[in-house]
């Protein structure tokens, strides 16, 4: 890798992810082309989903194990590692857009919907809205099963793949859970801010950093306490990153976020920060944010939310608990007595997720 300002080229790094991810795709596509023209488009969708991204979670991945390990023994086999958890993502996305009712994902017609309109297209019998949701489904437990897949077969001796696996399998279950955490959540129609931090925590906060954080280091052979560090570091960092994940749900300019303007208005997110606007807001200002949640919003509507939101302190406070929670995982990170190398890039990964406006 060409070497930058912190001794790390992230764009060079984000293309050997994808071309780890390309090429696994290319191999799962040569075993399914038998299965004709369906499974080739169900592998296309795949293609398209795992494509682009910051790749935040195979970043962490990486530096989790260089954190343990500065110099790895085999950089493809750990590359392929790390681009398992891109699988994971990409699972966990098609199906929270399916849950959402969402229409895009970065720009682009979000799963269900782009099988929604291969159905309509065609002319096809039945139900076009549950022929892309029934889509969406098995795309995204394929795309689980292909993380597990890819991790097992990274080219890593499975004495070190074995205790990552045992992480992984923890991640994956408190990611789905924590989705159910969200939906049931947003089915009541209410959740305080304490109900609201588990939601962010399980749904995302683990499986983004401290989760991708412990795979990297188990594959190094990480002692306990080495985890406990990560930990310290990489959950209140996740916190932070999926904190700043709902202030661009309302305020984030849809030409950066590739969504529409307060989507998670419209999806009828109860997030901390809808928490915190509806504790703080005036009693008509916070019935208005309440009943209009998950509604068919306009823009004249969405401008009125983001106002009450605004106006009530709630941003201000998130942006305060940002700050709060990105500065306590640093510190932690630079008392853990890691690699002094890793240090520094984690270090600047905090920077990236906790002040990104995409």
């Amino acid at each position: 890798m060409a070497v930058t300002a912190n001794g790390w080229d992230s764009a060079g790094f984000r293309a050997r992810v994808q071309g780890a991810l390309d090429a696994f795709i290319d191999q799962q596509a040569a075993l399914l082309e038998p299965l004709g023209s369906d499974a080739v488009r169900l592998v296309a969708e795949a293609r398209t989903s795992v494509s682009g991204g910051k790749r935040f979670r195979a970043s962490f991945c990486y530096w989790g194990h260089r954190a343990v390990a500065p110099t790895p023994a085999d950089e493809d086999a750990l590359v392929r590692a790390c681009a398992s958890l891109e699988l994971l993502h990409a699972s966990a996305l098609v199906h929270d857009d399916l849950m959402d009712a969402s229409d895009t994902r970065r720009g682009r017609p979000a799963t269900h919907r782009a099988f929604e309109a291969e159905h309509r297209a065609a002319g096809w019998r039945g139900d076009q809205e549950q022929y892309g949701a029934a889509a969406a489904v098995l795309l995204g437990d394929l795309l689980l099963s292909w993380a597990d897949e890819l991790l097992r077969r990274c080219g890593l001796p499975i004495t070190q793949v074995a205790p990552a696996l045992e992480v992984f399998d923890r991640c994956r279950s408190e990611v789905i859970t924590g989705q159910f955490l969200d939906v049931s959540v947003q089915a009541r129609g209410h959740a305080d801010v304490d109900a609201a931090m588990t939601v962010l925590r399980y749904k995302s906060a683990k499986y983004s950093i401290e989760r991708p954080l412990h795979i990297g280091a188990a594959l190094a052979g990480a002692s306990p306490s080495t985890m406990r560090a990560l930990t310290e570091y990489g959950l209140p960092l996740g916190e932070a990153f999926q904190l700043r994940d709902d202030l661009l749900g309302v305020f984030g300019d849809p030409d950066s976020t590739g969504k529409p303007a307060g989507d998670d208005l419209i999806e009828g997110k109860r997030t901390v920060l809808v928490a915190l606007a509806l504790d703080g807001a005036s009693a008509s200002d916070a019935a208005l944010l309440d009943r209009s949640l998950g509604t068919d919003l306009s823009p004249d509507e969405i401008a009125e939310l983001r106002r009450i939101i605004d106006s009530s302190g709630a941003a201000a406070q998130v942006e305060a608990v940002i700050d709060e929670l990105a500065t306590h995982a640093v510190r932690s990170l630079d008392r853990a007595g890691l690699d002094e190398h890793a240090t520094e890039v984690l270090r600047g990964l905090a920077a990236s997720v906790t002040s990104r406006t995409v």
